[in-house]
């Protein structure tokens, strides 16, 4: 049993942040004008721009992925209409957050039949507890906040606060804490901090990236976050699809796998069994596994 903890999806990349615009190319949309500069956003053969659940579905089968969380980015653009549609259609395979910014837009999203909130609060410009209202309502409606901070002590430290104010709120660290950066430890400690707070590892791989598969770094920081917290506090996730640019879906998970710094136990609880008890996922599709052409 494998699940997706950190995933994006997009029926288009239209945007503006910070002033700059981010939007597909033109002719080549599976590049993005992303701050001033021409990037693969997406894998080459997704030509039409658009990042979505069927294409998903398509490589989650194949790499024996049963079920996935699909967060969000302001990168992306608010992808509220079509989140909702995908959860709709596709109910036993994804938990999809929607994207608020505020206690008004997390009831609109509870309305909608989101079960939780992205929050990148890594870009955000004010302070982290200006948004105390909206967490003290996710947590009475039993939301799950999955949140990005910024390399930061002052916006981890203020998280830690939103969890001792709201000890029933399920949290979800993204990013593996930024594992490449200062505040990493900080942000996994997060964990001690209450009982519902858990750390994914989506874009590990990514943060990573200059030292590339099998990942060896990656899995001695997983080994290390385990050390502080256990192992019982930590989940894989992918970052699908900007990882799959530089690797393949599959290859975003199987290091943990074929590495002998975690045993199977802990290797069952990271890459599934810890996101299927955090999230509430039921019944998960049997994915047998199929052999290649090449093989």
């Amino acid at each position: 049993m494998i699940i997706d903890a950190h995933a994006h999806l997009w029926q288009s990349q239209d945007t503006t942040v910070e002033g700059q615009k981010i939007c597909q190319m033109e002719g080549n949309k599976s590049r993005s004008l992303f701050f001033g500069e021409e990037r693969q956003m997406l894998p080459p053969f997704m030509i039409d721009g658009k990042n979505t659940a069927e294409v998903f579905l398509s490589n989650m089968d194949y790499a024996q992925v049963g079920g996935a969380v699909v967060v969000q980015e302001v990168i992306d653009g608010n992808q509220n209409d079509y989140l909702e549609n995908v959860q709709t259609t596709y109910p036993d395979r994804f938990f999809c957050m929607g994207m608020a910014f505020s206690k008004a837009e997390a009831e609109r999203c509870h309305a909608r039949g989101f079960r939780g909130i992205a929050l990148p609060a890594h870009r955000l410009k004010e302070p982290l507890l200006s948004l105390m209202p909206m967490f003290c309502y996710m947590e009475e409606k039993g939301m799950i906040l999955s949140v990005c901070l910024a390399d930061d002590e002052k916006q981890v430290s203020e998280m830690a606060e939103v969890i001792q104010s709201c000890p029933k709120l399920k949290v979800a660290i993204g990013h593996f804490g930024f594992v490449t950066m200062p505040t990493f430890r900080q942000q996994i400690l997060l964990c001690r901090e209450g009982d519902n707070v858990m750390v994914e590892s989506g874009g590990i791989t990514w943060l990573y990236n200059s030292e590339f598969y099998p990942f060896p770094s990656a899995v001695r920081s997983i080994r290390e976050a385990a050390e502080l917290v256990g192992m019982d506090r930590l989940m894989w996730g992918s970052d699908y699809p900007r990882t799959i640019t530089a690797i393949t879906y599959r290859m975003s998970y199987d290091f943990i796998t074929k590495s002998d710094e975690l045993n199977e136990e802990e290797k069952e609880m990271f890459l599934g069994a810890n996101a299927k008890a955090f999230y509430g996922f039921g019944t998960l599709p049997h994915l047998p596994y199929i052999k290649n052409m090449s093989e």
